[in-house]
């Protein structure tokens, strides 16, 4: 089974469901499932900062298993991590290696050629 996680919940959503459960379990190799992207929005999008161990490590993972890596493009903007392109969108800024930065209509274009079975928001 394929998922993707979402995590809009403020709070420690990313810091501690994805830094101490669902990360170690991915590294690790059971998971049990395919995990095939992650989407950040609030506060949550600092996990994807340069430099974080969480994000480094998660960066190195989600390249090794091909997971998407997105961030919400307003979140990021809001936060410095993201600045718009001349020709429109936003990329990222002073994140981890491999983000994308978007809305759900990229995400979901950048997920169509590996559709998920199931979206999981945290």
């Amino acid at each position: 089974m394929k998922v993707a996680y979402v995590f809009s919940t403020s709070g420690h959503t990313a810091s501690y469901k994805l830094g101490k459960m669902i990360l170690p379990q991915l590294e690790n190799g059971n998971h049990g499932v395919e995990v095939v992207g992650m989407m950040f929005f609030d506060d949550n999008t600092y996990s994807l900062r340069s430099g974080d161990p969480m994000g480094e490590r998660l960066a190195k993972v989600a390249k090794e298993q091909g997971i998407l890596l997105m961030l919400c493009d307003q979140c990021a903007s809001e936060r410095n991590l993201a600045e718009p392109k001349p020709e429109g969108g936003y990329r990222p800024v002073g994140t981890v290696e491999g983000v994308h930065v978007g809305c759900f209509p990229d995400l979901y274009a950048a997920l169509s050629t590996n559709m998920p079975d199931q979206i999981i928001t945290l």
